[in-house]
């Protein structure tokens, strides 16, 4: 099974090694993905910090072509909405999409992919808790 690797996980390995076996075990395996919203959210801090390496080394993961449905986004959201979740952003609901569809899991700290998780298919990395 391939993975998504959320921002989330990034920012904690990068900054604190959290998740290193297990992200490097996957890594390992060539079993990481990687799209073009979870780059723009980590490109750019690293840049900054002149990280050229690490950009480097993220753009050598497969990345997984976005092609969002923005009917079934809305639909997302307003499912959400209606039950309270409203801090369930555009940008996790995109990611949340492009996991579904291109059968991958989801590795995120984030918890709102496990909120989505309860009205979506969206299968989530069994221990990304």
């Amino acid at each position: 099974m391939r993975v998504l690797v959320d921002s989330s996980v990034w920012i904690d390995y990068f900054r604190s090694g959290s998740h290193a076996k297990e992200l490097e075990s996957l890594l390992d395996d060539g079993r990481v993905v990687i799209n073009d919203l979870i780059l723009a959210e980590l490109v750019p801090a690293l840049h900054v910090k002149r990280q050229r390496r690490l950009i480097d080394l993220l753009g050598e993961l497969q990345r997984e072509p976005m092609q969002s449905d923005w009917d079934e986004v809305i639909r997302l959201q307003i499912t959400c909405l209606r039950d309270g979740l409203n801090g369930i952003g555009i940008p996790d609901l995109l990611i949340a999409q492009n996991a579904m569809r291109n059968g991958l899991h989801l590795m995120a700290r984030d918890g709102h992919f496990r909120q989505l998780a309860r009205y979506a298919p969206l299968q989530l990395h069994s221990s990304a808790d």
